[in-house]
């Protein structure tokens, strides 16, 4: 008996520390040598939970899971350690003795979901990605209780190894697949061949990414969302293959893919054959995301309720327990497609709930009295569109939003929270937010929220920096509840030149719903006291990113009175007005040279060097420059509505780019005031020719951040 006690508990001591080694390697990578400081214990539990506890001079920190147990840990850096980790701050050194949890704190959730990432984001933000910066990103994810994540990295490789065995040649698949700057259009079934054709290495050396990300989640107990087979197939299909397929026609100009009848046989064979390429690579998942008809897909011809029928029959018999994930934009997931599927096969994100929310808002713009019926859904935070750079939220609202849902008829359904940003790596005060909602069971006041927020980002606080913050809380972060504005009031400077600017982007509704001199005030409140902070990263990154949005207001504004001297035909005054709005492109950017994250050379030197060759680096380059300037060829940017799409206010593209497009409209204007009969200048032409260079930017800091960023903003005329 006493031999079997033994067994069993070094059995459990066993299993205790198995089930902490993902926690350990987490403690080690962004706490160095403070593994040792915490006790982590693992406790079954039908809920979602964490508790905070004290036993000695440790810190203890149990849950249910690994996740549960990383939020945890993030919560008691946040809140009593006075440590924000976030995107660019993944790392911290922690005090011998680790201030105490002086009463035992237990946060619990049933919104079992937290789910992360859009297709989008998978291009516009992680489209040059290497390991190391995955490994941060899963490791945020898991601090930030993500447990369930689109990934999507790597499907070219499950398409090239179907396609081959369907009879495709190597020259015909890189016909259909798009480069890495504009790989989530092809996996949204809206291009073909943009971007490519990708080398041989891409594929292998994607694969490989792919597996480590998927093995990491796993090790976590992240539950990987992988995308399923919904139809897709090359144009050519129909003639290749002999196969009955749709055409659902064209998205911003270019040709979609075709679409396989579900009522063709042949629809459930390709299905097992793209399952199978998918097992092969990635194992099989739980969630699979699959969005047939995006964004305006036609549906022409097609019986959508065997669409869906066939669609799940397919990812069922892969794997009988799978769910089917689908995106909530726009007309899509299609009622008929989706009405006859049962209860807990499919779960829905609410793609855009702080805009335009499906759930069943009756004050939506894209209300759906019903919500999703039967199904699960998931409430989502879109915020940002085409990885724009920008101070944007709708911060109580997205608070109020959530309680609303939550204290709805659509409870019953409401299963998770998600972030679904088209490009991360900015705004993190609302991504923090939207991930503490499920832990937060009682509805709270942004105020209240905030000042803790501000004194976990910085580790203390000032009257200024409250100031500051309350000021763009209350303004630039507090969009109108009724807005559907797409992210970001856009820069000026960014904008293709006319005498009118009011958008950059062709879908943006860049409204002005804040007072401009708010964002100006509480720049100069945070550059009062930023000798108090200097070295504080965290501090240093808000800071630069306040008075970016500050000298884009001043420039707004410039542009206004450019106009203004221009229609007068006043020469002195269009020549003094121009030079001011073109020497502040020129402080925007020395200011945000200060920083990496917006350095055009940090996307450019990423995009490079995953390339092996001098030829793969330039494909590479050519894919990140165009991405964020022309984003199609001349059809797509300029009549398809996709040229600054992704428009980036960075160091290097504002003095190379955006300069020298406002630059040459500017003189064009000068000499149409002396009366000269000049061509519409081909703004395309000069944008294209910009992709193709091979200039070199840097990636690191160029100057110091304090004292430039006073230096411009003084030197801009505040």
């Amino acid at each position: 008996m006493t031999r079997l006690k033994t067994f069993f508990f070094v059995l459990c001591i066993t299993l205790s520390l198995q089930a902490s080694s993902p926690i350990k390697g987490l403690l080690d990578r962004v706490a160095p040598g403070s593994a040792d400081k915490f006790i982590i214990e693992q406790v079954k539990s039908p809920t979602d939970f964490f508790e905070l506890d004290q036993q000695g001079d440790k810190v203890v920190v149990r849950g249910n899971n690994h996740v549960s147990i990383a939020t945890g840990i993030h919560w008691y850096l946040k809140y009593y350690a006075g440590v924000h980790l976030t995107w660019n701050n993944m790392q911290v050194q922690l005090p011998d003795i680790l201030p105490p949890v002086s009463q035992k704190e237990r946060r619990e959730t049933n919104l079992k979901h937290r789910y992360d990432f859009n297709y989008c984001t998978f291009s516009y933000t992680m489209a040059f990605w290497d390991w190391e910066r995955w490994e941060k990103e899963i490791d945020w994810m898991a601090l930030h209780g993500i447990n369930l994540p689109l990934a999507v990295t790597g499907s070219e490789c499950v398409w090239y190894n179907l396609l081959t065995k369907l009879g495709y040649n190597k020259q015909e698949i890189n016909d259909f697949i798009a480069g890495p700057g504009f790989m989530a259009w092809w996996l949204m079934n809206n291009l073909e061949g943009w971007g490519g054709p990708n080398p041989d290495n891409w594929y292998s050396q994607q694969a490989a990414l792919q597996q480590k990300i998927i093995s990491r989640l796993r090790e976590y107990g992240i539950e990987p969302v992988l995308p399923g087979y919904s139809g897709m197939l090359p144009n050519n299909a129909k003639e290749k293959l002999n196969l009955n397929v749709a055409d659902p026609g064209l998205w911003c100009s270019y040709r979609r893919p075709a679409f396989l009848q579900p009522t063709d046989p042949n629809f459930q064979k390709i299905a097992s054959l793209y399952y199978k390429e998918m097992n092969k690579l990635y194992g099989k998942a739980n969630y699979y995301s699959m969005d047939p008809f995006h964004e305006g897909g036609s549906t022409k011809g097609v019986d959508l309720d065997a669409t869906g029928q066939a669609i799940l029959k397919a990812m069922k018999k892969n794997n009988p327990k799978a769910v089917w994930v689908i995106q909530a934009w726009g007309a899509n997931p299609r009622p008929q497609m989706i009405e006859n599927i049962n209860q807990g096969d499919m779960l829905v994100l609410d793609l855009n709930s702080e805009s335009r929310p499906q759930w069943g808002d009756p004050n939506s713009t894209w209300k759906r009295e019903n919500g999703y019926g039967q199904h699960d859904w998931i409430y989502c935070m879109l915020l940002n569109f085409g990885g724009n750079v920008g101070l944007h939220g709708k911060m109580a609202h997205v608070i109020d939003e959530f309680y609303k849902a939550k204290e709805s008829s659509f409870e019953k359904t409401l299963c998770g929270v998600g972030l679904s940003m088209e490009g991360s790596e900015n705004n993190p005060v609302m991504y923090e937010l939207l991930c503490e909602l499920p832990w937060r069971a009682e509805r709270f006041e942004k105020d209240d929220w905030l000042q803790q927020y501000i004194k976990a980002r910085y580790g203390k606080t000032t009257p200024a920096v409250w100031e500051a913050w309350k000021l763009l809380s209350n303004s630039i972060y507090n969009c109108p509840v009724e807005s559907t504005q797409q992210g970001a009031t856009e820069s000026v400077f960014c904008a293709r030149p006319a005498e009118v600017v009011n958008t950059v982007s062709a879908w943006s509704e860049s409204d002005i719903y804040y007072e401009a001199d708010d964002v100006i005030r509480a720049a100069r409140l945070m550059l009062s006291v930023a000798d108090e902070f200097k070295g504080n990263n965290n501090f240093e990154y808000d800071l630069v990113d306040i008075v970016r949005q500050a000298i884009a207001e001043k420039g707004r504004r410039t542009q206004l009175e450019v106009t203004a001297a221009y229609r007068a035909r006043d020469r002195y005054a269009f020549e003094r007005t121009t030079k001011k709005f073109l020497r502040l492109i020129d402080l925007q950017d020395e200011l945000l040279s200060t920083r990496s994250e917006f350095m055009l050379g940090s996307w450019i030197n990423a995009a490079r060097s995953i390339g092996q060759t001098a030829e793969e680096k330039d494909l590479y380059e050519w894919n990140a420059r165009t991405q964020i300037t022309t984003w199609g060829n001349r059809t797509a940017a300029d009549k398809g509505g996709l040229r600054d799409y992704a428009h980036r206010e960075w160091n290097g593209i504002l003095k190379d780019f955006y300069r020298m497009r406002w630059e040459t409209f500017f003189r064009y204007l000068t000499e149409k005031m002396q009366k000269k009969t000049l061509e519409d200048i081909d703004f395309y032409a000069l944008e294209e020719a910009w992709t193709k260079e091979k200039k070199t930017y840097p990636d690191t800091p160029q100057k110091e951040v304090i004292s430039t960023a006073k230096k411009v903003y003084l030197e801009a005329g505040f």
